[in-house]
């Protein structure tokens, strides 16, 4: 029987995700996730900073890679791993790693490069645009 193993982890990417191929050809996309948690302290509003190892796979790991940049929001459903081995100075090492199976990428906002021009609506009519769509998440799942 598997007993209950399972992460949600909300924040932002700390670096932008680095892709490789296993021998076997499987994509391999990881990334560092930086997760803020605000509490009350002696001096008012503290901010505690986690960073987290995430790891994922195969289509989702090619997905992550092309749309993921550093900065920008997620949330990440999936599994904690830990990684044991020996290094060379023979001292025992250990890593936790989240490996991803759901993520939802936040939408991208733009920022405006341009200054707006000012417009005289005396005698200047501004052009009608259509309706900008909303921006949209992205949401992947593992298969």
């Amino acid at each position: 029987m598997n007993n209950l193993n399972s992460v949600l982890i909300e924040g932002n990417l700390a670096r932008d995700p680095q892709i490789r191929r296993t021998p076997h050809g499987s994509s391999v996309c990881n990334f560092t996730i930086a997760s803020n948690r605000y509490y009350k302290g002696q001096a008012g509003m503290e901010r505690e900073v986690s960073f987290f190892d995430v790891e994922t796979w195969a289509k989702l790991a090619e997905t992550c890679y092309n749309i993921g940049k550093k900065g920008r929001g997620v949330r990440v459903v999936g599994r904690l791993r830990q990684d044991r081995w020996t290094g060379e100075d023979g001292k025992n090492h250990v890593r936790i790693v989240v490996v991803a199976e759901h993520i939802e990428f936040r939408p991208e906002f733009k920022q405006q490069q341009e200054e707006i021009p000012a417009i005289d609506f005396e005698t200047e009519v501004p052009p009608v645009e259509d309706e900008a769509e909303e921006p949209v998440g992205v949401v992947c799942e593992q298969p």
